[in-house]
């Protein structure tokens, strides 16, 4: 007695056969394009279903000359706004059935940002993405020519790139607002690295609404994004400090702002109030909870991811897409204590 032989696993032609239509038009279902006739659509689905059909991902490149794949340009890997970035992209991506691989640029110098290129686009991408850029790796970008859609994640246009980010501008201004509301109007802006556009695009509007305040007018310290710089500013001063109130670039800058003042008898909210920007997990575990600006960036990846997609896939994407944060009130905030 003959054994049966091992049934053939359905592939994306027995789909098209039984649905009557061509192969390209089950790989334009699977890839939920557009342009498809809901009728055909549904047919194609009902065929799928009965077949319990999966679509292999090689075959699936092959059909659509893709390979699902968003490379992503990433520096500051291990910081906080940089790192959740890359992980609500690689959960949105993953949603879409597309991977991602990133390399971490740890130098603007064009041969390196050549090489970073060079080794994602070695692997196929359709996209390319990069997260918390400077202004000098991103003008090292510009001299390349990638050959798949660049989205780049900062606030401001660009005539390169597609851009995508977190509105800044807005998160500064909730700052500004909620200290001036208090009656804060001696506050000091403590600034991340300027060379990066977020730091910028932050101390540009803290300047902004400074003035529509009339708030008094001092230099920014420019810190570098760690605890460790704002601890040391804060235990360097060398009187007990006569600003009311902080606007702090971020939260780690934020914890070192608070420890520092705190070694020294220097009470927040009492003689000094703080306000961070991104709400890390710990910023309502801080003592004095903090005060920040809360930014949703698995909500980013998930909007950086689509607007990829639709590139690589050919339909129309804004060239800008900018997303509200919030202010989080929380007790590192209070009115400033009047002096007689």
């Amino acid at each position: 007695m003959t054994e049966n032989p091992t049934p053939e696993r359905p592939n994306i032609r027995h789909v098209a056969s039984l649905a009557g239509v061509s192969h390209m038009t089950v790989s334009r279902v699977l890839n939920n394009h557009p342009n498809i006739k809901p009728d055909t659509r549904q047919r194609v689905l009902a065929v799928i279903e009965e077949l319990n059909f999966r679509p292999n991902s090689a075959a699936r490149a092959l059909a659509t000359q893709r390979n699902r794949r968003i490379g992503v340009l990433v520096e500051a890997s291990s910081a906080y706004g940089p790192s959740t970035t890359l992980r609500g992209i690689e959960l949105a991506a993953g949603l879409a059935d597309y991977s991602v691989t990133s390399v971490s640029l740890h130098s603007e110098r064009n041969g390196d940002t050549q090489a970073a290129v060079d080794q994602l686009t070695g692997q196929g991408i359709d996209a390319l993405c990069i997260i918390a850029p400077r202004s000098s790796s991103l003008s090292a970008l510009r001299e390349l020519n990638p050959g798949v859609p660049v989205l780049a994640i900062k606030a401001d246009n660009d005539a390169n790139f597609l851009t995508t980010s977190l509105d800044q501008q807005q998160g500064a201004m909730l700052a500004v607002d909620h200290l001036a509301e208090l009656g804060h109007r001696d506050i000091l802006h403590l600034s991340g690295p300027l060379d990066w556009l977020d730091a910028r695009a932050r101390e540009r509007a803290f300047h902004t609404r400074s003035r529509d305040w009339k708030l008094r007018e001092r230099p920014i310290v420019v810190g570098d994004w760690s605890a460790d710089f704002a601890y040391d500013y804060a235990i360097s001063l060398k009187r007990r400090p006569d600003f009311t109130a902080i606007f702090s670039a971020n939260d780690e800058m934020a914890l070192g702002l608070v420890h520092g003042f705190a070694s020294r008898g220097i009470g927040v909210p009492e003689e000094v109030s703080i306000v961070g920007f991104d709400d890390v997990p710990l910023a309502a575990h801080f003592l004095p909870p903090l005060t920040t600006v809360r930014q949703d960036l698995r909500q980013l990846g998930s909007k950086v991811v689509g607007a990829l997609i639709s590139a690589a896939e050919g339909r129309e994407v804004p060239k800008r897409t900018k997303l509200p944060v919030e202010l989080v009130v929380r007790e590192s905030t209070a009115a400033p204590r009047r002096t007689s």
